[in-house]
């Protein structure tokens, strides 16, 4: 049976039967660019052209369907879909994997690049090549991937087609004539898209008679159905109903389900080598699927499980806290559940003086915080205290030992440190011509170091410098993007640890360290950071019955100090004239019982103090 679409340049698709295909006509590929390309677009409107949604549903971007997503406008999960094609009366199976673009989320784009053959690298018609997608091409072509070039926008008022197909060749090196010309919004141009896919994307390797071995690229967790994990069969067949081993964990299990996102999840009997989809066992431990983990036969096992994936590496950390001390079981709970979806992020109990018991949780950016906490906080109903974050660092004691310091807290005594090593990151800026010594100007206030600049055409250039990760994470991106108006983009990679005059800065309130706001510096930016804080903690943290000193101190030399003045209450107002003495009782009165909620009295500290940490150079 074919069911025809009803776009003007409809093409013939079949619906997904539950039976394995033979490789050579399965087509696995991605979508990669840099962020608001049209990647998600591009995605939903080849699911319309395929029949798998409506008009309504391509209109909702279907394939985004995370609150925060939707929210954000951004994609922040990868999310797969197969799809069906005929040419020339051969049935083709499409398995589209979707990919987020922001930098945070580059081990998702990884990820999907390890179960396709192919991928389309999307390039916005105006903006042309961007940061991000110089970064997925590599990323793309280290993987080995057949690339598409596909020039997406083409129906805005202005665009720049012929200066984007030179940046291609020039700045990826791709053949400017291969590239297709589509309007993802429009449906301009698609069908060409699902013609090159099939013609270009080489077919997926392997037999069904060989040992089974799926790849285990993604997971997520079901309230009623456990543990639903996403493979890509590489070798043999699986069925419903088999048992398999996960080979990394150990563990055998039953399938009682299994399908193929269509998008929505389809049942299905078996899948082959190539194909992807989804399997369920019941597993009710979140802990025991691991993302790159093997699935075989225990009956018949392979020589060897697959490569799998790079562990991610953690850069960004901070502590969450629940508000409510009540609420600390549920946070580990969702905290594990997250993690299995989310394998670059991690966790690890923790407890603070001032906040409680926590976790002191590991992000690969800002941004990725950000979401985390904000899936947290919104799709689990869990009100959170979220300490300042800081980024890993390294210390070499002087018995030769190194210690990798994620939390200042791990700080040892300053007589212990032969050396304090912190990560350094390459950035690719990519700028107007304009913009240059703004960029550059901003790149050296925050100790960056020059390497080389080179001109994508007369009006844009690509600048490369080696700047510390901690001046990058927390505001970088917002300043670049206020230098170019807008116009600027930036990717960067962590090359190392090198040696750095850095310090411990500690906040004193009311003569006791708080913990959660203490920070890693550059001695020479120190002075300054210290200032700044206590300034703006003076604003954040309300008026006591009794004075708050605020001080800002390494190790033991104070460097800044501000003082909340106390709440006072006008003891004196019904004293109408008359000697002064009765004045001067109730003043000392007042002042002893002062002196007793001092002694005894608590600092309230708001959620809002803990952040201010981030912005406490933005005034200097």
């Amino acid at each position: 049976m074919r069911i025809l679409c009803p776009h003007p340049e409809s093409i013939p698709f079949l619906p997904l039967p539950s039976v394995c295909m033979d490789p050579q006509f399965i087509r696995n590929f991605s979508i990669v660019a840099h962020i608001d390309h049209g990647k998600s677009t591009l995605a939903d409107r080849l699911l319309l052209r395929a029949g798998a949604i409506s008009e309504r549903e391509f209109r909702e971007q279907i394939l985004d369907d995370l609150d925060v997503e939707r929210e954000r406008g951004i994609t922040v999960k990868a999310r797969t879909v197969a799809l069906r094609y005929e040419h020339q009366g051969q049935q083709y199976e499409l398995n589209l994997i979707d990919t987020p673009g922001h930098v945070d989320f580059h081990y998702e784009v990884s990820r999907s690049l390890a179960a396709c053959e192919g991928a389309l690298l999307l390039v916005d018609a105006f903006q042309g090549v961007q940061a991000q997608t110089v970064a997925n091409a590599y990323a793309a072509i280290e993987s080995g991937l057949e690339i598409i070039p596909v020039v997406n926008k083409i129906d805005l008022p202005v665009t720049r087609v012929d200066e984007v197909l030179e940046e291609i060749e020039t700045v990826l090196g791709l053949d400017p004539y291969t590239a297709l010309r589509v309007s993802a919004k429009a449906g301009t141009g698609v069908a060409d898209v699902f013609q090159a896919i099939v013609d270009r994307v080489p077919p997926p390797l392997g037999k069904a008679a060989n040992p089974l071995k799926a790849l285990v690229f993604d997971s997520k967790y079901d309230e009623y159905r456990g543990v639903i994990t996403y493979i890509r069969v590489k070798e043999g067949t699986i069925r419903r109903g088999q048992q398999m081993k996960f080979l990394r964990a150990g563990t055998t299990h039953q399938i009682l389900e299994m399908g193929q996102f269509r998008p929505r999840p389809t049942a299905c009997n078996e899948l082959g080598p190539g194909q992807v989809g989804f399997i369920l066992c019941g597993i009710k431990d979140p802990s025991a699927v691991h993302v790159g983990d093997t699935v075989a036969d225990p009956k018949n096992l392979p020589d060897a499980p697959l490569p799998g994936y790079k562990v991610p590496q953690q850069m960004v950390f901070c502590g969450m806290y629940p508000i409510d001390a009540t609420d600390f079981e549920k946070l580990r709970e969702e905290l594990q559940k997250l993690a299995l979806n989310d394998t670059s992020f991690s966790y690890v109990p923790e407890t603070s003086e001032a906040l409680g018991f926590g976790f002191r949780c590991g992000f690969l950016g800002m941004l990725h915080m950000e979401i985390v906490q904000q899936r947290l906080e919104g799709e689990q109903d869990i009100d959170l205290i979220q300490t300042a974050p800081n980024v890993t660092y390294e210390i070499v004691k002087h018995t030769g030992e190194t210690l990798r310091i994620d939390n200042p807290q791990q700080v040892p005594d300053v007589g212990q440190i032969k050396e304090f090593r912190e990560p350094i990151a390459r950035v690719n800026f990519i700028v107007p011509a304009e913009s240059i010594g703004t960029l550059m100007q901003l790149c050296e206030d925050r100790r960056g170091t020059y390497k080389n600049t080179e001109y994508l055409g007369p009006a844009r250039a690509q600048i490369v410098y080696e700047l510390p990760l901690a001046e990058i994470v927390y505001d970088m991106h917002d300043r670049l993007k206020s230098a170019t108006r807008g116009y600027g983009t930036m990717d960067y990679d962590v090359i190392g640890f090198r040696p750095a005059d850095l310090v411990k800065l500690d906040i004193l309130v009311k003569g006791s360290r708080v913990d959660a706001l203490s920070t890693i510096v550059h001695r020479s930016s120190a002075d300054k950071r210290g200032r700044a804080l206590v300034k703006r903690l003076k604003g954040e943290i309300s008026k006591h019955m009794f004075e708050i000193p605020l001080q800002a101190a390494i190790g033991t030399r104070v460097i800044a100090r501000e003082t909340i003045s106390a709440l006072r209450k006008n003891v004196t107002a019904k004293c109408y004239g008359g000697d002064i003495t009765r004045k001067r009782k109730l003043w000392a009165k007042q002042r002893e019982g002062k002196k007793r909620m001092k002694q005894f009295g608590q600092v309230e500290i708001p959620q809002k103090a803990f952040l201010s940490v981030l912005s406490a150079g933005d005034d200097d």
